[in-house]
């Protein structure tokens, strides 16, 4: 086994064609569909479908006549505030007033994950993505803070970590991702949280990690070990790496950032290596799985990554571990060998256990990616499906969105949409709908692409805290 010393590495990095996506006539970036149009079009769809219970939507006489009722008609509980469950817990209350929703979550505050990228660049700060649940609370959701450490799906009940029981007639989990540090030998849970952060929850990871770049010497490395598929967010890595390089040329222009990937391939793939080169020349390299980027093992006293082929030395690493749904599901019985929820793709309904239904990250959803706006678009469906089956009713139309931003540099966004639907009780793709940005997009569609990721942020977090 050799090693080599990254930052004297300069090789090119080759281009890959991206399909050609023809464009409108406006001045919008366009694949078969606009990111405005998208998001413009994905809101009032969801909110129809989503309010539309028994074929209706729900009005406000309808609201009030709902809530005239002596008692609740139904204790729903929803584990997980996160984009999934707070929108969830949100869009339930809208839709059936008498329905007694409880959200549990652990943390008083939530921080995103999307944008957080943007803290390691330093264009903002954790306190920008920082939530509480208050908007919640005075729509009538209860908030208990507490973390739920075991599921009884027989008895309709879950515990809290202090013993407090919680029973339910329905239950949503939005339970998020466990880590699985003992893919790489020598990884551990410790280590993440005091020499080696994987960041990809954000909050005292993502400032460590921030910390650890501006000590870094300028000429210094970074390695970022990007896991297999599946995993949360799937372009997450490769963003991170254009902030990260954003930091670096304008204070250590002599450093590297090398990524160590466990696939052959990744998502934007060809816009991502394009902004790479467009604004950071050759500070980034990518080694594929084949290329020998698949790493084996970690030794964190030399700072060494060891793969099949060799071993990496870095001043600074990001490890992401790989990832399986979180440890709340699987011993909760809810997973299968693939160490995620199987579920019933329209109602997100477990095909393991009743009455519980699974959305977000942990969910096994047909063609819909690990992400944000997967896990609202996600939780709306719930929230209806949920509202039907209390009502006794067929669970209404589905339909299903997905946009992912990132931001490369200033002025330089990118982004992949999606339109799914249900076909054979597969969460399947739309033909001909969403798209990738174009790759020959000018410089004035790469700036409206980064300010539409801004405020795709504000709009989809103020859906979900107020």
């Amino acid at each position: 086994m050799t090693s080599r010393t990254i930052a004297t590495k300069t090789a090119a990095i080759p281009a890959i064609a991206q399909p050609p996506i023809e464009r409108s006539e406006g001045s919008e970036p366009s694949g078969s569909i606009s990111r405005r149009r998208l998001l413009t079009a994905s809101g009032a769809l969801l909110t129809a479908a989503t309010l539309g219970i028994g074929g209706g939507l729900i009005t406000p006489s309808r609201v009030r006549a709902q809530s005239s009722g002596a008692g609740p008609k139904a204790r729903v509980v929803v584990v997980g505030g996160g984009y999934g469950g707070a929108i969830a817990a949100k869009y339930l209350k809208l839709a059936e007033p008498d329905i007694r929703v409880t959200l549990i979550e652990r943390n008083p505050r939530y921080v995103s994950c999307p944008l957080s990228n943007e803290v390691l660049s330093g264009e903002r700060d954790l306190d920008s993505l920082t939530f509480d649940y208050r908007g919640l609370s005075r729509r009538g959701v209860a908030i208990m803070g507490d973390e739920i450490v075991a599921i009884d799906p027989d008895a309709h009940q879950i515990r809290g970590a202090g013993g407090a029981r919680y029973n339910y007639d329905k239950l949503i989990l939005s339970p998020g991702v466990s880590l699985d540090f003992a893919a790489i030998e020598g990884m551990s849970a410790e280590l993440a949280d005091t020499q080696i952060p994987h960041a990809w929850k954000a909050g005292p990871q993502t400032a460590l990690l921030r910390k650890q770049m501006q000590a870094m010497p300028d000429g210094g490395v970074v390695a970022i070990v990007a896991p297999p598929n599946p995993f949360r967010c799937p372009p997450g890595p490769y963003e991170r790496a254009a902030q990260m390089a954003m930091y670096f040329k304008h204070h250590k222009p002599k450093s590297k950032i090398l990524i160590l990937d466990a696939k052959d391939a990744f998502s934007k793939q060809g816009l991502f290596q394009a902004g790479w080169r467009e604004h950071y020349g050759d500070m980034i390299e990518w080694v594929s799985a084949a290329g020998g980027g698949a790493i084996e093992a970690i030794d964190a006293k030399s700072r060494t990554l060891s793969g099949a082929v060799e071993d990496f030395e870095a001043d600074v690493i990001n490890l992401i571990p790989h990832q399986r749904a979180a440890q709340l599901a699987v011993d909760a019985g809810l997973t299968d060998d693939s160490g995620w929820c199987p579920v019933n793709q329209q109602t997100f309904e477990s095909l393991l256990a009743a009455d519980i239904h699974i959305i977000g990250d942990a969910a096994i959803a047909g063609a819909m990616p690990k992400s944000g706006y997967a896990a609202n678009s996600q939780g709306k469906v719930c929230a209806a499906a949920v509202a039907a089956a209390i009502n006794g009713e067929a669970p209404p139309a589905t339909s299903y969105v997905n946009t992912c931003y990132s931001i490369l540099a200033h002025n330089h966004g990118i982004s992949v949409a999606g339109v799914y639907e249900l076909k054979d009780g597969n969460i399947v793709s739309v033909p001909g709908a969403g798209g990738l940005s174009p790759a020959d997009a000018d410089a004035r569609t790469r700036a409206m692409e980064a300010e539409y990721a801004i405020g795709w942020f504000r709009n989809i977090t103020s859906d979900m805290f107020t």
